[in-house]
């Protein structure tokens, strides 16, 4: 799905966490480094012209945010943690839509990969 017309985005790509999710034991009790990608849609129309944090996402609050979940309760599936983060970013009032990449590079795959992901993205329409 494309970023909706008339949006702006900020994009925080490569956040790195240490994460203790997998459906095996061995995944949740060493953990892995997970890295996650998200675009958020707004219209930094209001923030740019008043030149006011406040009227945007703050991306350093979004991204210790986003860590904290990776950090978080275990979940078995990527797929949770990418919904959870997705409804996180919605819950900031500017934001109308939100991408969310959970990237697992360390995924126990028994064949060679260069990564793993689930993208979710949601808007508030």
């Amino acid at each position: 799905m494309p970023l909706p017309s008339g949006l702006d985005r900020i994009d925080l790509r490569g956040l790195r966490a240490r994460g203790h999710h997998g459906v095996f034991e061995h995944e949740r009790r060493d953990g892995q480094e997970f890295v996650v990608d998200v675009t958020v849609g707004l219209d930094i129309t209001p923030a740019g012209t008043g030149d006011d944090l406040a009227a945007t996402v703050d991306y350093g609050v979004l991204a210790q945010q986003i860590h904290d979940v990776v950090t978080g309760p275990p979940m078995d599936l990527i797929e949770s943690l990418a919904l959870r983060m997705v409804d996180l970013c919605l819950s900031h009032p500017p934001v109308q839509w939100a991408s969310v990449t959970v990237h697992k590079p360390e995924a126990p795959i028994p064949v060679a990969f260069d990564d793993v992901s689930v993208t979710t993205e949601r808007s508030k329409q």
